[in-house]
């Protein structure tokens, strides 16, 4: 099932008001005890074997916490070994090109997350030796880290038993403990999830949580449902995310396009708002006509152009002087002709 942070797209605003209210829940030992029992018995039967619970790595469990915020379990298996073998730690994540990145990346979904990672590791590798700090307030101040991947980390990465809510989470407390109830909130539930945790093994504790929570996302009636910050997600086909997403692949393969040759691939009314939201979000640069993957607008041809002229002038102050005027112009007419896109804009 998904894992979601606070920035999850299927929690919104609250829904309307419901008659049937969430009462407070008074958590005996008994009770706790009970509670506990069950989790374990369901984690047990349900326990799903997953690559980044093999390991003790701060960086690759950070890595697998990010893929997991709005994205399947069984479409994060498919990339997470791979994303780690071309950037096994923060330092070689932090000095790639985006390009590179969003490759690696492509298939999952929700680009701000790749950028956002490729952000913190560069803040790892220079504010922490390229290190997970075992703080939450450091981990918060991480791009794209929120109040549930922070959490998570400090659990799976630190064993520290820190109160967290995602997807799965939320919905074995609503089943367990608000049955009958509408619109719960978050904060009914964060108390009972600090109070059950369990201190001496979080980790397990909460891959018990999840996998149960998990297997009872498989039956009808989903509990989240009652939760009060469910909302139903927009279709995906015909949408702006879908459209950013096209043209983030594009760019990603070609680099840098016209914005002309990037219209007539993708042929929207929304193109141009969507190119200025991605340049804002530095996921795109405009050279001269050109619009072009961050980094990547060394490559166009007004550049290059430019490039080579002054490269050109550096090797000829360095000779002997020009012999013929026609060997000259043909120097400078060559420049003219590459740069013509530049100039023109």
């Amino acid at each position: 099932m998904a894992r979601a942070d606070r920035a999850d797209s299927n929690y919104g605003p609250p829904l309307a008001a419901s008659k049937r209210h969430a009462a407070p829940v008074v958590l005996d030992e008994t009770a706790l005890v009970r509670f506990r029992r069950r989790v374990c018995w369901h984690g047990r039967r349900h326990y799903r074997h997953l690559p980044w619970r093999e390991t003790g790595d701060p960086y690759a469990i950070l890595v697998s916490e990010v893929m997991l915020q709005q994205t399947q379990v069984t479409r994060v298996l498919d990339h997470y070994a791979r994303f780690l073998a071309r950037f096994p730690d923060p330092a070689t994540l932090a000095a790639a090109p985006l390009a590179a990145v969003l490759e690696r990346w492509s298939g999952l979904g929700y680009n701000r997350r790749a950028l956002a990672l490729q952000r913190a590791a560069g803040v790892l590798v220079g504010e922490h030796g390229g290190a997970l700090p075992p703080d939450r307030d450091a981990l918060l101040r991480l791009p794209g880290v929120g109040p549930s991947t922070a959490g998570a980390l400090l659990a799976f990465a630190f064993a520290q038993p820190a109160a967290f809510i995602e997807t799965n989470i939320r919905r074995v407390f609503l089943h367990h403990f608000f049955p009958a109830a509408a619109t719960v909130p978050d904060a009914a539930l964060l108390p009972l999830v600090a109070r059950t945790v369990d201190r001496r093994q979080p980790r397990h504790w909460y891959h018990a949580l999840m996998d149960w929570g998990a297997a009872l996302g498989r039956l009808p009636g989903n509990p989240n449902r009652r939760s009060a910050h469910y909302s139903r997600q927009t279709p995906f086909a015909g949408s702006r995310r879908e459209l950013r997403g096209r043209v983030l692949r594009l760019l990603t393969e070609r680099r840098c396009l016209t914005f002309d040759e990037l219209q007539e691939r993708c042929p929207d009314q929304q193109l141009a708002a969507v190119v200025d939201d991605l340049v804002a979000e530095q996921f795109l640069e405009r050279g001269g006509a050109h619009v072009c993957l961050a980094g990547e607008s060394g490559r166009t041809p007004g550049a290059r152009g430019v490039a080579a002229a002054q490269r050109s002038h550096a090797r000829s102050s360095t000779k002997a002087p020009v012999k013929s005027l026609n060997q000259s112009r043909t120097t400078v007419k060559g420049f003219e002709s590459r740069d013509t896109i530049r100039i023109r804009t």
